[in-house]
This record gives structure tokens, C-alpha cells and sequence, in this order.
């Protein structure tokens, strides 16, 4: 559970293995070959068995690809991640490219010529990507060839970690609030609806909300790695590595799920032959794709028929979302204070304050695990959206500065996800200006109301309006969907300035996000969770509206407000929200952390 601060420079990761991959790839008559950061499932976070793109190049981020061909090679990353490539990646070895502006299709273009063979393998990419990719190859002459011994594999043999084999076991009614049985019957119902016979399921998060199991193979996600097929009825076949398999799982799924290994699922994909097979192309792989078109499925592309449902959480995860939220708001709140009195004496440097809210964390006894890597950014290093602190790029704190603290924990009654910015010493006017823009959004964002069939993309302008007004902005998502003791990241829901079809329903968990960040300076965030509402009548309105309700239970740091830019109404909201986590929070607190938070969370 503990977060690492190691670089990739363990020589078991990077660029003295690219030798390795071009001789697996000469023997298979490959001029190249294709290594994405997905692995056969998805995954955001991977097990270091499938993390292929940090064995090949170092490069540890959660998003990004590479293309290794015979005589040169070129690692893809996005803006989030420019300073972490340049610090893990040997430049001489591969060129660093945009992964958005042309990204690898572009490379592809200049970089490959007639008659060249590029390898890929069909299980780490999904079908649309791929088209991208050959359309782009097909340009230079060039053709990718799907392959079904991995070279990347190959070259890293038995140095490779072994599959994880973490169990799986039941997640109990008391947190799922529903049965399998019921979930299955409820999907079995959207694929008859779209016209499906089966459903192939390939996302670990659907499988583990599906079946009410959960697992450990995926880190910072209690996920199991697998597959299942699901009928029209709500009958399913399970497929899991049988050292998985603990003795209460085949009774606890019952008689209607059949687990199955792995290795019998191309011959239940064969079985197939003359149904109509939804399938989802942003979650599967074209392996899926190209198989059940070979035995002869009639293939629907579709949105996975779990992740609308799994997003609407029910009352019984509603209400372990808010306790696990108090129980993280008191640890939340240790912390803040440890920082606000033994930090301003002392000041910590950027791991020492990792390690130090882990700590805290744990001392609640309920903690399954972080729900990502913390990320906590001193001064300039707080202006870097996904910073991740590690041994070389560490910073301490420093009177003047700012801290920003992003974390969040996995419980078995839900998933947190919060950032707090927190004053270091006096801060500058600039600072306490931009954090009360900041400040502004976060409060309007969560007030709003708004009618049925409002999609996150419209209520995006409320979290940055008070800054585009001072002629600022911040460049990520306002808000992404989390599950229930599962991923942090979840959709299909989304606050985003990118167009979202997906309308916010009663139950659907988002942050609320707004940031700004100076570099070289510092930077800013206020995240809270927040779930929405069943639509009501406002009192002399004319519909009922949908609206959010606050789960996250920290201070916000006062000596970073300008009040006089508040306007009565948000200092109210505040005020309100104070109220709330000294009155909720506050009787899980030592006397002297709670007199602390007393004070900080008076009035404005």
C-alpha cells in the first residue's frame, strides 16, 4: 500500500532493452512495432506485468505510447507529462513527441516507408485506434501486422512479473445494496434492448460491479482481471484464473454464473456463432473484435451496458460514500492541522508530507489502499497538474509558498478523491486573489441547480467563469465520475469543457475541480466530491431540478480568501460548509485537533 518515490532509473525498466525488442522483432520479419500504455483490459493503473511501456522506456505515466522501429525509436506523452519524460526517458534513445498534436499516427506517416512491416498485438488496442493507425501507415506504404506473439514480451521473458493472482471475493450487500442476481437481470435487459444476444465484458471495473466481487490485481484499484459473457436472461459466464478463485466465490456468484479459466474463453466466443454480441470499442480490444467477427457473431458496437448503471449509485452506496467521506475528512483534517502547526515550524518537504497523510490514513484501520498515487506539489512543483513526487524532483516547502495536496483512499464503503492548496507562511495577494477566483467556481459549481438531462459540459463554465473574467483558466476536466470502492476515474459521467452526451443522473459521484496554475510558481485546486440529487420542486418553480450534494468533509484554508471578493450569498455557502465538517467531523477529533478546526472553520 505504501507509495514508492522511486525514478525509473532501476535498470530493470528503459532503454537498454530496446536491442532486446528489435531482435524479438527480427525474428518475426517486424520493420517495427507498437507499444501502448493499455494493457488487455484498459486499465488506467496496470500490474507491472502489463506495464509494457515502462519496461521499454522508463516512462511511468498513466497515459502515453511508444513506436520502436530498427534504427530509431520515439516515446508519446501529453502536456501533463513533459517534465516526467524528459526526468525517465533517455533522449537519445527515443525521440519525446506530442501524444495529441499528430501523436503516433503522424509518426507513422514520416517515419515508416513502403513495404515496412510494423507489428502489433491486437489484444492491447482498441479497434478504433487501430483503424487510425493503419489508415495512417497505409500512407506511407507501410502495414501493420497484427501479431500473435508479443516481441515486447518475448524480449522481456522471464524477467517479466508474473500475472497478478490477488483473490477475489464478495463484496457484501451491506456495500453493493444490491444483488447480482438483480444487476444482471437489469443489464440483460439493456442488451435485449440494443438488440443484443450476449454482452462480452472485458473492464475489470464492470466485472467486479457486475458480479458484487472485488479484487486486488490492479494497484490503487480493488479490480479483478477477467472476462464474462452475459445473456440476455442475466445468465453468465465468469472467466477468471482459477488461483483467483477463493472457496465462497462459486456460491456466493450462484448457479446462473458458470466460472470458467481463461483459456476456455475463445472456445465460448466461438459459441457465439449466429447471436448478435454487444461489445464495447472503447473498452475491449480489436482482438475481441476480429474474433467474433472470424466465428461468425454479429457484432454491435455499443457502450459497455454496466457503466450507466454503475455510475447511478444506489442509497445503500450513497450512504457508505458519505461515511467513508467523514472517516477520510478526520484523517483529511489531522493532516491539515499537522501542517498548519508542526509543518510551519518545521516545514516538510513534499514526501515527508505524503507519507505523514498515508499515516493518518492508516491509523483509521478501514484503509484498502490509496486511490492513486498522492500527488503533493510545493511551489513550482504545485503548477505541474500530475506531478508525482519522486527522490530527484522532491521539494520542500518554504515560507511564502504553497502546497498542494491531492490524494484520496479506497475503503470498502467508497472511494475519496480531495485537494486542498494549504499556505505555507504568509502568502502573496496575487495568491490569495487567485485561490478566491478559484474559490468562486468551486462554490458555484456546487450550488447549482439545474433540470433533468443537463450534461456535464453545460454546467463547465460555472467552475472557470470568475477566472475567465480575470483573463484566466486551467487546462484539465472539471469534473470525472468515482466509483464505489472502485476506480477513482470513472464514467461515463463528466464536468468537462469537451462535449458530453451523457446526462448527470440522481446517484452519479463527480469531483468538483477547478484549479489554477502559475509555472514556475505554484499552483491551485479545491476538489470536493459530490453527488447529485433527485430532481425537487424550488419553492415558486415551475420544474423540479437536479441539483449536488457535498460528500468531502475538510477546511478550506481561510488564509488564502479575500473575503471582500465573495459575494454575501458564496460567503454564506461557506460558512455553511464550515459549519458542516466542524460539526460532523469534529467529534472524531483529538481535543487540540478539534479546537484547531474550530477556529479555522469560524465564520468568514
Amino acid at each position: 500500500m505504501r507509495q514508492t518515490f522511486d525514478e525509473s532509473t532501476d535498470p530493470s525498466f528503459g532503454p537498454r532493452h530496446v536491442p532486446l525488442i528489435r531482435q524479438a522483432m527480427a525474428q518475426q520479419g517486424l520493420d517495427g512495432f507498437l507499444v501502448p500504455h493499455e494493457d488487455e483490459h484498459q486499465n488506467e493503473y496496470l500490474p507491472a506485468a502489463n506495464d509494457r511501456l515502462a519496461w521499454a522506456t522508463g516512462f511511468t505515466g498513466s497515459a502515453g505510447a511508444a513506436v520502436i522501429l530498427k534504427d530509431k525509436a520515439a516515446v508519446f506523452v501529453d502536456g501533463r507529462y513533459t517534465l516526467q519524460v524528459r526526468d525517465q526517458v533517455d533522449a537519445g534513445v527515443f525521440e519525446i513527441r506530442d501524444l495529441v498534436e499528430g501523436g503516433v499516427p503522424a509518426y507513422l506517416e514520416s517515419a515508416t516507408g513502403r513495404g515496412q512491416r510494423i507489428g502489433y498485438d491486437p489484444r492491447l488496442h482498441s479497434p478504433d485506434a487501430l483503424a487510425r493507425l493503419k489508415d495512417a501507415a497505409a500512407k506511407a506504404g507501410a502495414e501493420l501486422v497484427a501479431v500473435n506473439d508479443n516481441p515486447l514480451d518475448a524480449a522481456w521473458g522471464r524477467a517479466r512479473p508474473a500475472q497478478p493472482q490477488a483473490p477475489v471475493v464478495p463484496h457484501k450487500a451491506e456495500f453493493s445494496g444490491e444483488d447480482s442476481s438483480a444487476k444482471r437481470a437489469r443489464v440483460g435487459q439493456i442488451v435485449a434492448a440494443r438488440g443484443g444476444d450476449a454482452a462480452v465484458l472485458t473492464a475489470p471495473a464492470s466485472i467486479a460491479w457486475l458480479f458484487n466481487v472485488r479484487g486486488g490485481d490492479v494497484i490503487r484499484s480493488p479490480l479483478p482481471i477477467g472476462q464474462a459473457i452475459l445473456a440476455k436472461d442475466g445468465a453468465a459466464r465468469l472467466f477468471l484464473d482459477p488461483a483467483k478463485v477463493t472457496p465462497e466465490l462459486p456460491a456466493w456468484l450462484g448457479n446462473q454464473v458458470r466460472l470458467e479459466t481463461p483459456a476456455e474463453l475463445p472456445a465460448a466466443l466461438a459459441e457465439l456463432k449466429g447471436k448478435s454480441v454487444l461489445i464495447d470499442p472503447a473498452q475491449s480490444s480489436a482482438w475481441y473484435f476480429d474474433t467474433l467477427s472470424e466465428v461468425g457473431a454479429s457484432v454491435i458496437r455499443a457502450d459497455d451496458p454496466c457503466a450507466l448503471p454503475r455510475a447511478c449509485k444506489n442509497a445503500v452506496e450513497i450512504e457508505g460514500s458519505r461515511q467513508a467521506h467523514i472517516r477520510d475528512g478526520a484523517a483529511l483534517t489531522r493532516f491539515l492541522h499537522w501542517v498548519a502547526t508542526e509543518g510551519q515550524i518545521n516545514p516538510p518537504d513534499e514526501i515527508e508530507a505524503v507519507s505523514k497523510l498515508e499515516a493518518f490514513r492508516e491509523a483509521t484501520g478501514a484503509l484498502k489502499d490509496l486511490s492513486f498515487d498522492t500527488i503533493a506539489g510545493a511551489a513550482s512543483n504545485g503548477a505541474i497538474v500530475h506531478y508525482r513526487p519522486t527522490q530527484r524532483l522532491n521539494k520542500r516547502t518554504e515560507p511564502g509558498s504553497l502546497l498542494l495536496v491531492d490524494s484520496g483512499a479506497q475503503y470498502l464503503d467508497g472511494t475519496t478523491d480531495v485537494t486542498r492548496t494549504i499556505a505555507i507562511g504568509e502568502p502573496s495577494d496575487e495568491m490569495r486573489e487567485r485561490f478566491t477566483l478559484v474559490l468562486k467556481g468551486h462554490l458555484a459549481l456546487a450550488a447549482i441547480r439545474f433540470p433533468p438531462g443537463t450534461t456535464g459540459s453545460a454546467l463547465d463554465v460555472l467552475a472557470r467563469q470568475a477566472l475567465w473574467m480575470h483573463g484566466l483558466d486551467y487546462d484539465h476536466g472539471t469534473g470525472h465520475g468515482v466509483g464505489s470502492y472502485l476506480g477513482v476515474h470513472e464514467g461515463p459521467q463528466r464536468i468537462a469543457k469537451a462535449p458530453n452526451t451523457v446526462a448527470l443522473r440522481p446517484g452519479m459521484i463527480l469531483s468538483n475541480e477547478p484549479g489554477y496554475y502559475k509555472e514556475g510558481g505554484y499552483g491551485i485546486r479545491i476538489e470536493n466530491l459530490q453527488f447529485v440529487t433527485e430532481a425537487a420542486p424550488i419553492p415558486g418553480g415551475e420544474r423540479p431540478m437536479h441539483g449536488f450534494e457535498t460528500l468531502t468533509l475538510a477546511p478550506i484554508d481561510r488564509r488564502l480568501i479575500v473575503a471582500d471578493m465573495l459575494s454575501a450569498d458564496e460567503r454564506a455557502r461557506l460558512d455553511a460548509y464550515h459549519a458542516q465538517v466542524r460539526e460532523t467531523v469534529g467529534p472524531l477529533l483529538e481535543p487540540q485537533v478539534r479546537a484547531w478546526l474550530a477556529d479555522v472553520t469560524e465564520p468568514l
